[in-house]
């Protein structure tokens, strides 16, 4: 739990098709037990209190995130494609890594719960559009 920043949530190669975000938000309904003056100790950043506005913040960071995603694959995309579409900066090639990965969790996210389906191009890339 960070005060600021949402932790990277991604696929990793061996891995590739993971479902890592369901995990990660599934965690965040477990610290929703806790009491609500718990003294959060992030792994970096400040201590804070306020673990419940964080929560909420951060699911409501992800449900964001894929709508954004589910509405930009309204026509066949590739992961890398909507990359530039959700991260509008330039990103160098260590940014670039992270964000492929949190995209691809993303993706398998949405195509786990059949809001994606993923066709295979005749170039063995996969494009993702609405189910």
């Amino acid at each position: 739990m960070l005060p600021r920043i949402s932790p990277n949530i991604s696929v990793w190669p061996a891995e590739h098709d993971g479902d890592p975000l369901r995990l990660f938000l599934e965690s965040l309904e477990r610290f929703a037990e806790l009491p609500r003056n718990t003294l959060v100790l992030p792994s970096h950043g400040k201590v804070f209190q306020g673990l419940h506005a964080r929560l909420r913040q951060l699911q409501q960071h992800h449900r964001s995130r894929l709508d954004e995603l589910e509405t930009f694959c309204a026509v066949p995309r590739t992961a890398a494609e909507a990359v530039a579409a959700l991260f509008k900066r330039a990103l160098d090639d260590h940014q670039w890594f992270f964000a492929m990965g949190e995209i691809i969790a993303h993706l398998n996210y949405l195509l786990a719960r059949k809001k994606l389906r993923c066709d295979e191009g005749a170039d063995g890339v996969c494009r993702f559009t609405q189910a």
